[in-house]
């Protein structure tokens, strides 16, 4: 798998006075009652005014872990093995 390069530095587009420089925060977000923190996770942060972009890979990513069906079944049933009309599923005998 091959990694994307990311740029170090892009213009701010809230302030276009700024510019916006990758920076590995702690991310903090609430799961219901529970607050979650991520530690160096990847953020677009503005040296003027602030302003916070966060890396929509990384976003999704953590969207995916906290999840609360990740790892259950979705309720597709296994495809059933196919079967050659005329044919007998137990194993024939040789019979010579």
């Amino acid at each position: 798998m091959s990694e994307e390069k990311l740029p170090e530095s892009m213009p701010c587009d809230e302030c276009q006075a700024g510019v916006m420089n990758l920076r590995f925060i702690t991310y903090f977000t609430w799961l219901g009652e529970e607050l979650i923190t991520v530690q160096n996770f990847p953020a677009w942060i503005c040296d003027v005014c602030g302003r916070r972009e966060y890396d929509e890979k990384a976003i999704s990513w953590l969207s995916m872990l906290l999840d609360p069906n990740a790892g259950k079944p979705t309720g597709h049933k296994p495809a059933s093995p196919h079967r050659i009309p005329g044919q007998s599923s137990r194993p024939s005998a040789d019979l010579s």
